[in-house]
């Protein structure tokens, strides 16, 4: 599926915000607040605000497609923590691609015993023509924030980067 998304938004092809614009402005600030307020109260609120109707998203733990299946998603995610906090570092464009580098804090109660856990990542962000996200990619350690924290896995996970 990523490959037929980053095909039919390539902004080449599908048009894109005008750099340096107020839309294109409004547009990344719309995202890094949504990013920044993972909350079920700021998932309910700001979903359908940030994400076109037909978005993908794919944040290397679930592929989704459609803007309802992307508020469930994150609604689920934000339900289940305790808290995830999330800092928008800087932002890069090039061509109508936009990167957003982040770090991320989430507590939850089935990893790490509930103690936080901490990640950097960059999400790959393009926008529809009225500011809408249609694709979002995500590149995080998934390892060593998450996978490294499940039980079994995780023992798993830390004895094999102790034999590297």
């Amino acid at each position: 599926m990523y490959q037929e998304v980053m095909a039919s938004t390539d902004p080449a092809r599908a048009g894109r915000l005008v750099p340096g614009s107020a839309e294109e402005k409004a547009a990344i600030a719309r995202f890094s607040d949504f990013l920044c307020s993972l909350t079920p109260a700021g998932v309910q609120d700001k979903t359908r605000q940030v994400y076109a109707e037909d978005a993908y998203l794919n944040d290397t733990l679930k592929e989704v497609r459609g803007v309802a299946a992307i508020e469930a998603y994150f609604l689920k995610t934000a339900q289940a923590a305790t808290r995830i906090t999330v800092e928008v570092l800087d932002v890069a464009e090039s061509g109508g691609n936009y990167y957003f580098r982040w770090t991320m804090e989430i507590v939850h109660p089935k990893l790490a015993d509930g103690r936080p856990s901490a990640s950097i990542g960059m999400s790959h962000v393009r926008f529809d023509a009225q500011g809408k996200v249609v694709l979002h990619q995500d590149y995080w350690d998934s390892g060593s924030a998450f996978y490294a924290h499940l039980p079994v896995l995780g023992w798993l996970i830390n004895w094999v980067k102790g034999r590297l």
